[in-house]
């Protein structure tokens, strides 16, 4: 790999990450913001959930400004917007100002999830592509390996609202890289092509692939299993486990490390095996890891060690899942990569948001609702892979 290989994905990395930062971060703080501002958790999980739905449902305009404008000036108008309501997140003196802020800063943190990607695929296909993409994921996976350890850190010293002036100035230096360190990959004879016509033509296409939804959607169960942890974990293993902010961060960070760890095998194995077999296998084992999981779980062996095990192995099966059907669901769709990465994007935190919402109505304050909540969406990204791409014949995309 080239420097300049290295290089560009440590900066994608990083802008991806600013938005998941933003949610890591504050994670280890969510039942001392419910006791600050007069909230009880299924009302402060609403902070975690407006910033789901708003980042999700913005990156159908970011990808399509993206094809229109270039990569880069949506990129600024994104990070600045999610800096302003990071800001006002810090200011927040309700549950319902928090939660205001917190919906815009999902508007300007979805730039940042859906133009790298389109970055990526701008620059590469096939397995050069999977590389890409999993060294970005390198990078990426770092923030919900610092960020809750950051968090508790500036938990203890600053309180909750430290929290958002951290991540106020990580989007400062988001700008900075952005502005010094990443080249336009969008040509203008390209988007000169692009517009409002071309961007509703490329979404029904898009929706008519069955190829394309199918990945999407194989894809975002998958991530809907890790978000239903997220979403649930503080309240599980600190109140219910009795750890404290630093050690949970710690149990959080652990199933990160297994994550990319495994995801920088994905242009080795995709190289020697295939990006389709290499993405069905993984999510065989991810399915089959996660529904053991709630069956041990609802046994009555409800204990953290057995619950974290089963997660640091299924996560770091997901770190092949995810790079393996990004990068298929994107391959045949290079003119309008800023489109299909938008609209992949949404609808992988459509279907996170569906199933967290289900999960929290049957939350009580145990593991084993969050258990069954990830189980079920790996063994639906399971069945959907046996249905669809498990009858396929390895047609694989050839190496760039």
């Amino acid at each position: 790999m080239t420097t300049s290989f290295i290089r560009t994905a440590i900066i994608l990395g990083l802008l991806s990450a600013i938005g998941p930062f933003a949610i890591d971060m504050y994670l280890p703080a969510l039942p001392t913001i419910g006791q600050d501002l007069g909230a009880d958790s299924n009302v402060t999980q609403l902070s975690l959930l407006a910033f789901f739905i708003s980042f999700a449902l913005s990156q159908l305009v970011y990808g399509p400004l993206s094809d229109m404008w270039g990569r880069k000036l949506p990129l600024y108008i994104g990070i600045t917007v999610f800096a302003i309501a990071s800001v006002g997140c810090a200011l927040a003196t309700d549950i319902e100002t928090l939660i205001a802020f917190r919906f815009l800063q999902g508007i300007g943190g979805a730039a940042g999830m859906v133009i790298p990607r389109a970055v990526v695929r701008d620059m590469h296909t096939g397995v050069q592509a999977a590389r890409l993409m999993s060294l970005l994921m390198l990078v990426f996976s770092i923030s919900p390996i610092l960020a809750p350890l950051t968090g508790s850190v500036v938990i203890e010293f600053y309180g909750w609202r430290g929290v958002f002036w951290a991540v106020t100035i990580a989007a400062a230096v988001g700008l900075v890289l952005l502005s010094t360190q990443l080249e336009e990959t969008r040509p203008s004879e390209h988007r000169a092509e692009s517009g409002l016509g071309s961007a509703i033509a490329a979404y029904r296409r898009l929706l008519s692939d069955r190829n394309f939804l199918t990945l999407t959607f194989i894809g975002g169960l998958s991530i809907s299993s890790f978000l239903v942890y997220l979403a649930n974990s503080p309240f599980v293993l600190i109140e219910h486990y009795g750890l404290t902010p630093t050690q949970y961060s710690i149990a959080f960070s652990i199933n990160a490390v297994s994550f990319f760890t495994v995801s920088q095998f994905t242009g080795w194995f995709g190289e020697r095996f295939g990006l389709v077999r290499v993405m069905r296998i993984a999510v065989t084992a991810f399915g089959l890891v996660m529904v053991s999981m709630a069956v041990v779980m609802g046994a009555g062996f409800d204990q953290l060690p057995v619950l974290a095990t089963f997660l640091f192995v299924g996560y770091g099966l997901l770190g092949l899942v995810i790079p393996t059907s990004a990068v298929l669901a994107l391959e045949d769709h290079g003119e309008i990569a800023g489109t299909a990465s938008s609209l992949m994007g949404t609808l992988h935190f459509v279907t996170a948001a569906v199933a967290m919402v289900i999960t929290s109505t049957f939350f009580d304050g145990t593991a084993t609702p969050m258990a069954f909540g990830i189980a079920l969406a790996a063994a639906f990204a399971f069945v959907l892979t046996q249905a669809t791409i498990g009858r396929r014949r390895s047609a694989e995309v050839p190496a760039e």
